[in-house]
């Protein structure tokens, strides 16, 4: 924080820094401050650049040497085939991602931190000294358990950051988890659904799970595509655009009069039966919070409902690893109570694997829509045929969706980009085909798969896929960042509504000002209020213990890789703040805003520290997610 004390005596208004507001004035890409705000360059604490080069070519010397070392033990133990085999080195060997640092104490058995009695007694794995694990144990964070404080008892006892007022010492060994009475019930749990049971995990771990039903859609829904192709559509993969068929696969195959049958409803019935029994829900004007991957978890999700958010939906959640039974993968789709119009959405390459992960959401879970995801780039699901790769695939993507239609009561929604190839577009031509295979609503987010975030969104091309998709509803998705912006989308386009993503990321309090209809120039308090909230749904959701408390400040630093961007509203010369503009070096109103403007992740980390306490030995950070764009 000296850093940035007595910055606006220092950074008078002199020739240069006129010079560079003038220049920000005539770049479309750059944000307009205040010329009483702009820094001539970035705030830095003075190195000695020769000792830095040095101990980073020391650093990654010892680096390899480590890792020579690791591949040659790994090598003593392997069969000997792989003795002579050369290691290579894969490419992201060297992109040390330090957020999962190791917890200095041992951990504790979950049973003797609630100060109950162990129930695998002698067969337990985990740490049953109490004595050795609280010398050992990390500072508390605070004396106040949120918790606690709402709930009248804390289930992680104690291990607890921040439990010294509900602990109660009896001696070295024993110690007393308090309940406060007044507030406590057994009836009052966390509440949230979606929860992964141990029976249902076991089930899939041994492949024990029924989906004949799911087999019989897949089957049934197979053979008609296959016989009646409605789509006469054709992904052309060097060209990057949509083509028709050969006029030989356009011919439909010659029916037969189908004699009338008696007994049961056949599943070639049932499909035509099932649309009318689904939910219906009103997708008109609804603000929609984008599915986002790491930084989209539940915390921040009930963060953008209290700002007024309509509809939420869960991270990506891969099928394949849902049938799996991983538990990594089943928590991505954990609804708070307060999500009230709540989806899930599925990334898969196949109709048999999509419509068994469905089948199981349908049987064991909650949720009121769900949504294939067909417009993620990275390549790692590109490759594997899921994504983007859906729309190339248009046989499968046309079943998917069918099968899915016909297993579910609940409606399903696709998400998908402009088109593969940069400037080649191909959703006009999809959406209409796609509004005849049963999808409930469609996302269009304005950019092709190789554009990424480099150019801005087009939504001239997404107003004419509105046109194209009638009646079905057609959402818009892309550089949203201001009720302005929304308000040109809406009245200028005939979308039913706006999909929010990186603007919820910049300022979760947008949904706000667009129900609002106002410019909220939000204080720097505010948003550590708002900061210090999160950290409590964190610790509520992932735990408060050291592992939940690592947990929470990781998805923290993950989001404040993008909150930093934000620019206050008192500090632009020029309202509102686009998504595409870089700003100047600039210094904030008080210390506090300018701490939170820093591109640095070391000022992050201050942020971090101020509200969980200071960071592990060793601790380092860098964001998951780098785009070429702002």
């Amino acid at each position: 924080m000296e850093l940035y004390k007595n910055l606006s005596k220092l950074n008078e208004l002199s020739e240069i820094v006129v010079e560079k507001a003038n220049l920000c004035r005539s770049d479309n890409f750059s944000a307009k401050i205040k010329p009483e705000y702009i820094l001539i360059e970035q705030v830095v604490t003075s190195i000695d650049h020769q000792n830095l080069n040095k101990n980073s070519e020391n650093q990654v010397q010892n680096n390899e040497e480590d890792l020579n070392k690791n591949n040659k033990k790994m090598l003593e133990h392997s069969s000997e085939d792989h003795v002579n085999k050369k290691f290579k080195r894969g490419e992201n060997k060297k992109n040390e991602r330090k957020q999962f640092v190791k917890i200095r104490e041992a951990r504790l058995c979950p049973f003797i931190a609630k100060c109950i009695e162990c129930e695998y007694g002698s067969k337990c794995t985990y740490n049953h000294d109490v004595k050795a694990y609280m010398e050992n144990k990390q500072k508390d964070v605070s004396d106040i358990c949120y918790v606690f404080e709402k709930y009248g008892k804390c289930p992680f006892g104690i291990s607890c950051r921040f439990g010294s007022k509900h602990l109660e010492k009896i001696d070295d060994q024993n110690y007393r988890n308090l309940i406060n009475q007044d507030i406590y019930s057994n009836d009052k749990t966390v509440p949230i659904y979606n929860v992964l049971n141990s029976d249902l995990r076991t089930k899939l771990w041994k492949k024990k799970y029924d989906f004949k039903f799911s087999d019989k859609i897949i089957s049934k829904v197979n053979e008609l595509v296959n016989k009646n192709p409605n789509t006469a559509l054709k992904y052309h993969r060097f060209k990057g655009t949509l083509v028709n068929r050969n006029d030989e696969e356009n011919k439909p195959e010659e029916k037969t009069k189908n004699e009338p049958r008696l007994g049961s409803v056949t599943d070639e019935e049932l499909i035509k039966m099932r649309t009318a029994e689904k939910k219906v829900i009103d997708w008109k004007n609804k603000l929609y919070l984008a599915p986002l991957t790491t930084v989209g978890n539940l915390p921040f999700r009930r963060i953008c409902k209290e700002y007024g958010a309509d509809i939420t939906c869960s991270e990506m959640a891969m099928c394949t690893n849902l049938l799996a039974g991983q538990a990594s993968e089943w928590a991505l789709i954990k609804r708070h109570e307060s999500e009230d119009l709540f989806g899930v959405q599925l990334a898969g390459a196949y109709p048999n694997t999509m419509t068994k992960a469905c089948q199981l959401i349908k049987e064991n879970f909650k949720v009121d829509f769900v949504d294939i995801n067909s417009g993620c780039p990275i390549d790692l699901i590109f490759n594997k045929g899921a994504g983007c790769a859906l729309m190339t695939r248009i046989d499968y993507f046309q079943k998917i969706i069918k099968s899915l239609n016909t297993l579910l009561d609940v409606p399903v929604t696709a998400k998908i980009r402009t088109g593969i190839k940069e400037d080649v577009f191909i959703a006009n031509e999809l959406v209409a085909e796609m509004k005849t295979w049963g999808v409930s609503m469609i996302t269009l987010h304005g950019r092709t798969r190789q554009q990424r975030y480099s150019k801005l969104a087009d939504w001239q091309y997404i107003n004419d896929c509105a046109k194209s998709c009638d009646p079905v509803p057609l959402f818009g998705c892309g550089d949203i960042l201001s009720y302005h912006d929304y308000n040109q989308h809406m009245q200028n386009s005939n979308i039913s509504g706006c999909m929010i993503a990186r603007g919820a990321l910049y300022k979760p309090w947008l949904f706000t000002e667009i129900k609002e209809q106002r410019d909220w120039d939000i204080s720097a308090w505010e948003r550590f209020e708002m900061l210090k909230k999160f950290t409590n749904y964190g610790l509520e959701h992932w735990g408060s213990d050291s592992q939940g408390v690592e947990t929470t400040r990781r998805f923290l630093l993950e989001w404040l890789s993008f909150l930093y961007r934000y620019i206050p509203i008192g500090i632009l010369e020029q309202v509102p703040q686009h998504i595409n503009q870089r700003p100047p070096f600039y210094f904030g109103r008080n210390d506090l805003e300018s701490l939170m403007a820093s591109p640095k992740s070391s000022d992050w980390i201050k942020l971090s520290e101020m509200l969980l306490g200071p960071v592990p030995e060793g601790f380092q950070f860098t964001p998951k997610h780098k785009a070429n764009a702002y």
